[in-house]
């Protein structure tokens, strides 16, 4: 399955399954754990299926002799986990359309659970009856069937890709709520990009505030990109903590959908540590609550998870009020920071997220961060852009540990990015990265740990995404001539077809594919000449849209704008890609780490404008600078967005006039006098 067929086909599952919902009036929050669950059974089916010749081979191979094993035993060796009759997708679609639906699914899941004890008490067998509403008994055996869509040959990485994207979806529709268990999946890959675990020997995972297992699935599937191979996967584990009991089970099953062995336990990471943390791990990645102000000072005091680094605490008060309550903790992101980096092993490395806040906290908070600092162990901080995240909407920070730092040559340094105008706009309320936003942000940090052949890689992806571009644009170029010609000699006020041509060879014919030595100013040159070719496609595009089509054109207007459309898709993403070998070039001219003013900065404990001079502050604004706004626009794009902020605001203020003369209206009837 292609990568483009893999999304239609996530886009729509989830447009049925919601649209369904929506008829039924039911909240996401009461429809999630359903969904996912349903997922899961799917995906059971599928994969025993894909296994159930050779575990009845294996079977009939070893019956009756001394190393004979049950059908049961062979398919957990085979595929992990064995599956009843009773619990085949077949079984409950084929079922009759109504209230019972709900009991198949709960017996089917009970059913898999008896044989399965790794998966005791991991599915939501139990919220079935709530999608089986009196008005409407035959709700879930239509959702049942939605997902009898996913393809029989579907893989073990398309169910894990299916999951995720309905996990993704579901915190998005809960929206603050759905943040406490959700970490938005870019934001975790480019974490993990920094960190860049690697195969080799026993790898070891916290994630003390898991959620639903986000951390773990992005953390595997890099290594299994990067070439880990099976036996590699089989020595990277997982450990993790989730005080919501069901968010554990999202957890669990997130796990076994995407071949990830882990091991999650629902507890409260402040007073428990199920996982013996201290010093473990290799690795440690989490996105914990922000801002929690009620956990108990004796109960963490003695703990040395916590008092490693020290223990935020407010200051003293002699009052009797006070000296009458419990001490507790004033705010736990201290708590959260000083576990994390105590969790790991003297190699270990982790990435978290943090409020924004706590870069620049006072008091307590103060003191537990210069001692970090001085210690060497934080190795990066990276302020986010505002909207990335569910449960916040001002900026967040990424912090970086690595416990060899310390014993390094870059002890006394710390790198800083601001990645605040790093972003791509989702909706109104959300951003996320782009993968190519990702790979860039990543670059910065292997350029500064030296890496300069991946930097050369991303250049050389770039430039070959960009050649695939140009060669599919031309050929468009040349099958959009013969209808532009057409419809020019039928409707001549379309303009002359030979300046069209010669525009569209002035973006394409001369655009050199060849940009391994190209500087950033020849890159800005041919962005203005794709440009250009961008402009007479959308002339085109208006035209044919607002004329009447004559007679018997029906066909050769909807191969136009197909042409058309074509085309924009084209010249956007050779654009795009332009744009993205712009940023390196302009960035790293030389391929190499410097300073970039706006963007990162290398700064040192000590000197000028050094940490120690900024008062030992983890915010990146105050290393890297401002640079000038570069929107990035070509002079002809300034142009259009301008024209057309310049119409939408005009639409604005016709539909404000009107507006206002029917308010006027309306108090004429009623008789209210306007004397404004």
């Amino acid at each position: 399955m292609t990568d483009i067929e893999l999304k239609k086909l996530k886009d729509d599952l989830w447009h049925a399954a919601d649209v369904l919902r929506s008829g039924a009036h039911l909240a996401a929050n009461k429809y999630g754990q359903p969904i996912l669950g349903l997922i899961f059974l799917r995906y059971a089916d599928i994969l025993f299926k894909q296994h159930k010749q050779e575990i009845q081979a294996e079977y009939d191979k070893l019956k009756g002799g001394r190393r004979e094993k049950t059908m049961r035993e062979i398919a957990i060796d085979k595929c992990g986990f064995y599956l009843p009759e009773k619990a085949y997708y077949d079984s409950i679609n084929n079922a009759p359309d109504d209230a019972k639906k709900a009991t198949l699914v709960k017996e089917a899941m009970e059913a898999i659970e008896k044989e399965n004890p790794t998966l005791v008490n991991v599915l939501p067998k139990d919220v079935y009856e709530q999608l089986v509403p009196e008005e409407e008994p035959e709700l879930l055996s239509r959702i049942v069937r939605i997902f009898k869509d996913i393809p029989e040959k579907s893989t073990l990485d398309i169910f894990g890709e299916i999951y995720e994207y309905f996990l993704g979806n579901f915190a998005l529709a809960e929206g603050k709520d759905g943040g406490t268990f959700y970490t938005p999946s870019t934001v975790v890959r480019y974490m993990v990009e920094v960190l860049g675990p690697e195969p080799g020997g026993e790898k070891k995972f916290l994630d003390p505030a898991c959620g639903s297992g986000g951390m773990f699935v992005q953390a595997a599937r890099y290594m299994h990109k990067h070439n880990a191979d099976n036996k590699e996967m089989m020595n990277f584990r997982c450990y993790g903590v989730e005080k919501e009991p069901d968010t554990v089970k999202l957890a669990k099953m997130n796990l076994i959908l995407n071949n990830v062995r882990g091991d999650i336990r629902e507890a409260n990471t402040f007073y428990s540590d199920p996982h013996n943390a201290f010093g473990a791990f290799d690795y440690v990645m989490a996105n914990p609550p922000f801002n929690v102000d009620e956990v108990s000072y004796d109960r963490v005091k003695d703990d040395k998870r916590f008092n490693t680094y020290g223990i935020p605490r407010k200051k003293s008060s002699s009052s009797k009020k006070n000296a009458d309550k419990k001490e507790t903790v004033p705010n736990a992101n201290y708590l959260w920071i000083g576990h994390f980096a105590s969790a790991l092993n003297e190699t270990g490395k982790a990435a978290l997220v943090m409020a924004n806040s706590a870069s620049d906290a006072s008091g307590s908070e103060y003191d537990i961060r210069k001692n970090m600092i001085e210690e060497g162990i934080i190795s990066q901080m990276v302020t986010l852009s505002s909207n990335m995240f569910n449960t916040v909407t001002l900026p967040a920070t990424l912090w970086f540990f690595d416990k060899q730092k310390a014993h390094g040559d870059k002890k006394d340094e710390i790198l800083f990015i601001d990645a605040r105008n790093v972003f791509t706009q989702v909706d109104r309320a959300h951003r996320k990265f782009s993968d190519e936003q990702i790979k860039n942000l990543g670059i910065i940090t292997k350029l500064y740990n030296g890496d300069e052949a991946s930097y050369q890689e991303l250049v050389h992806e770039y430039e070959e995404k960009l050649a695939e571009g140009v060669s599919d644009l031309n050929q468009q170029i040349k099958d959009f001539v013969p209808y532009n010609i057409v419809f020019e000699v039928e409707n001549p006020d379309i303009g002359k077809t030979e300046e069209i041509t010669e525009s569209f060879a002035l973006g394409i014919d001369k655009l050199d594919i060849v940009l391994v030595n190209h500087t950033a100013e020849l890159l800005h040159s041919e962005l203005e000449k794709v440009s250009k070719c961008r402009k007479e496609f959308v002339k085109a595009d208006k035209w044919i849209n607002g004329n009447k089509v004559k007679k018997g054109q029906n066909k050769e207007v909807q191969e136009f704008k197909d042409k058309i459309a074509g085309g924009l898709e084209l010249v956007d993403s050779v654009k795009y890609y332009l744009k993205n070998l712009l940023w390196l070039k302009e960035k790293f001219p030389e391929g190499k780490y410097r300073d970039v003013i706006g963007l990162c900065k290398a700064a040192k404990l000590d000197g000028e404008d050094g940490i120690k001079d900024q008062d030992y502050s983890l915010n990146a604004g105050r290393y890297v600078g401002v640079a000038v706004d570069d929107d990035g626009l070509s002079e002809e794009e300034f142009k259009e967005e301008m024209l057309g902020l310049s119409q939408e605001l005009k639409k604005l203020q016709n539909e404000s006039n009107q507006l206002m003369e029917a308010i006027f209206n309306n108090m004429q009837i009623l008789g209210i006098e306007n004397k404004g």
